[in-house]
């Protein structure tokens, strides 16, 4: 995909930056390996965090302090990082989707980012990631109508399709082999890209069989 943030967005939140992961996959069923190593770091975890610790996450507590800055509430619309992990130390665990998102949402657990990921057959022409005018919605994944308005969002020729609190079904990820971006959402500049570029890499080669991999920083 190519990207870009808009002036405003900058603006308002000068640590927005974006990584991008580009590959070719064949989505499936999680293998056992890879659920072992989820239902192990989510009981660490688990027993590392309490409710009271989530906001003070790092790239979490930015997050939350971007939202601010845009208009839109960081408690009644969580950024998926922080609302898996509210599940995770309430003892509720993650829902077990497929090896792509299993990956994705590993990431997100142990860093603070947000990520979304993306079938980009169904995206189209230039992307950018702007605040949401008022008034705009889509229908989120496993969800009704989510009112987006001023949420930090990535758009396409065709309109918006996702955001670090929960992508629209447009470009949802299904079984099969598909071209995939994967986008890590950071308000704290590049903090630990490189570090997480590195084991995102790995796993997506681990469980994905990923062969070829792109990676572009957008800031």
């Amino acid at each position: 995909m190519n990207i870009k943030i808009s002036k405003e967005l900058s603006e308002l939140c000068p640590g927005a930056s974006l990584m991008v992961l580009s590959y070719e996959t064949v989505v499936q069923k999680s293998s056992e390996d890879l659920l072992t190593l989820l239902d192990k770091t989510i009981a660490e975890l688990h027993s590392r965090y309490t409710m009271a610790d989530l906001s003070e996450i790092s790239h979490i507590k930015d997050t939350r302090t971007a939202y601010r800055s845009l208009g839109k509430s960081p408690t009644a619309y969580r950024n998926a990082s922080e609302a898996m992990l509210r599940r995770i130390v309430k003892g509720s665990g993650l829902y077990h989707i497929n090896n792509v998102v299993e990956i994705n949402n590993l990431i997100s657990v142990t860093t603070g980012y947000s990520v979304g990921t993306y079938d980009t057959d169904f995206l189209s022409g230039n992307v950018e990631w702007k605040r949401s005018p008022d008034g705009e919605s889509y229908q989120g994944i496993g969800k009704d109508i989510l009112n987006i308005e001023h949420l930090p969002t990535l758009y396409d020729e065709q309109g918006a399709f996702g955001n670090p609190t929960s992508d629209s079904r447009r470009a949802m990820i299904s079984i099969g082999k598909h071209r995939i971006s994967s986008v890590l959402y950071s308000f704290s500049g590049q903090d630990q890209f490189e570090t997480i570029a590195s084991q995102y890499q790995k796993w997506l080669v681990d469980f994905c069989a990923v062969e070829k991999l792109n990676i572009n920083i957008v800031n």
